[in-house]
Order: structure tokens, then sequence, then C-alpha cells
């Protein structure tokens, strides 16, 4: 029963490690030799150390240890009880290296070595979350900074020195967002503003044209052309006209002269066309057509 149990307490003790998301704690700057970059509560200016929480969730980073000699990982532990040692997302803590771990939870018992490496490690004493070396030809006033590749995912490369930004997030110049940009080009606000003209005008033309022409259609100024069949390039009307000329040339006048008036009508809207291929033709009061007074012929008498 001893051994479940162990295996147990061992299993809890890491979910708790990896569940309060130490691993997402990095060493993001450095900085051996302050001489005015950042004061602590007594007014001096000792090292300092920059702890990042690349996570989106509250770490508490009590009783992780911080050292400068990898055969010593347990050096100087942070204060475990203090519950200002939480960071929240994407947030930072600066400690001091002032050789001296009574002034405070956030003060360590060794100073920052040119040359060096720095260990942040677990509270177990054993598990290395992240390091940071700090070169020898550091330049005065200079830091050891890692700089964030992508904003979002907080992935971090490329140790450079650069000048000191405590409590800030490390970032390239050419991560600046678009707006910052063109802040930095645009002070005045004259770019922003002609293409916020722009856009709008340019919209209300596109409606001005949509309503236009919808209107002109509605109204019936404008006509769509109809599709022509295939086979009979000139339209219907034509195709029709030339079918009915062929079938009855040998007739009278009468019947030719019938089919191109309802060819007419049909062509200018008078009838109707019910069915595909078949002009319908309807009687209509006002014309002379419908006149039976008008259909007698005259004779003339010889005397």
């Amino acid at each position: 029963m001893k051994k479940p149990g162990l295996f147990l307490s061992a299993l809890l003790a890491s979910l708790g490690l990896w569940g309060q998301n130490l691993s997402d704690l990095i060493i993001s700057e450095a900085m051996p030799g302050n001489p005015s970059s950042v004061t602590d509560d007594y007014g001096n200016h000792p090292d300092w150390i920059e702890i990042f929480n690349t996570s989106q969730g509250t770490v508490n980073f009590g009783g992780c240890f911080l050292t400068d000699e990898r055969s010593n990982l347990t050096k100087c532990q942070i204060t475990k009880d203090d519950r200002s040692a939480r960071l929240g997302p994407r947030q930072v803590a600066i400690l001091y290296a002032a050789g001296n771990s009574a002034l405070g939870t956030y003060y360590l018992n060794f100073t920052l070595p040119c040359g060096g490496t720095l260990y942040l490690v677990s509270n177990d004493g054993r598990t290395i979350i992240d390091s940071l070396c700090i070169p020898a030809s550091l330049p005065e006033g200079m830091s050891i900074s890692k700089f964030a590749h992508d904003n979002k995912e907080m992935v971090f490369d490329d140790i450079h020195p650069s000048s000191p930004s405590p409590r800030s997030l490390n970032g390239r110049h050419e991560q600046k967002t678009r707006a910052q940009k063109m802040k930095e080009t645009d002070p005045n606000g004259w770019t922003l503003s002609v293409i916020a003209v722009a856009v709008v005008f340019s919209a209300l033309l596109i409606l001005f044209l949509i309503y236009n022409l919808s209107g002109n259609i509605f109204t019936g100024r404008v006509r769509l052309k109809r599709k022509a069949r295939r086979g009979s390039p000139e339209g219907p009307e034509a195709a029709a006209i030339a079918l009915a000329l062929s079938d009855y040339t040998s007739c009278d006048e009468d019947i030719p002269a019938a089919i191109a008036l309802a060819l007419h009508l049909y062509c200018e809207g008078g009838v109707h066309d019910t069915e595909p291929g078949f002009i319908t033709i309807k009687s209509n009061s006002s014309s002379a057509w419908g006149n039976k007074s008008l259909n007698f012929r005259k004779q003339t008498h010889k005397i």
C-alpha cells in the first residue's frame, strides 16, 4: 500500500508543478552594473533580473530558485509565503541581485557577474525552467535581453545586448503594429483622413450608380437585350418572317400582309407570345382589320 501512495503523491506533485505553468516563465532580461535604469525600495541601483510570464494564466513563482552556479541550483530561493510572488498573464517581475536576500522577497543573495549564466529553477530544486547567459563583453549601461519574435504566441529568441527596458515587453522594431508605424510616419493623421474620405465617396458613388441603373431598368428607360435563339443570329422575329413568307409565297397577297402585320405587332409588344415558337394574334376592335364593311370588294359593272 505504500508504493501506490508514493506514486500518487509524486503524480500530484508533478501535476501541481505543471498546473501552475512554471514552464511558461522565462528570464527575459538582466542587467549587471546598473548605473541608473532601476531604483529599488531603498533608493539604490542594484543589478536586476526580469522574469516574464508568457502564458495567459497567473503563475505563482514563490518557492522557485535563482542561481548563477550550475552546480548549486538552490542557491537563492524566492519566498514561498509572499502572495505578491504571482505573475499575471504577460506580466513581469523585477528581482534585485543586491547580494543580500534579507532585504525582501525580491532580493537575491548574489550579484550578476559578466560572463556568467543565470538559471531559473523550479520549486523542486532540480528542474531548470530557463537560463540566460551574460556576455563578458556587455557594454556598460546595457542589458542582455530576449526578444519576442511573435507577440501573440510569445516566442522569445535571439539574445542581444540592448538598452535597458525593465517591466516592458522586449520586441524588435519591426514588431510594431501598423497603427504604431502610421503614427510615426504621419503624426498629424493626414493619410488616414484622406483614406477615410476616399472610401466614403467611393461607397456613395457605387450606391448612386446602382440605384440609378436599377431605377432606369424598372421604369423601362433601359431595356435588356433578348438573347437570340441558336441557329438564328438575327433573332426570332427574322426567323419567323422568313418561315412565313416561304410558306405563302404562292398565295394571294392578303395572307402575307396579315402575317406581316401580326409580326409587326409582336415586335412592338402589341401581342403576347403565350408559347415559344408560336405567335398568338388577338382581335383589336380599334383596328381596321376588324371592320367587316371594309372587307367587301368593290365591283365595277360595264354598261
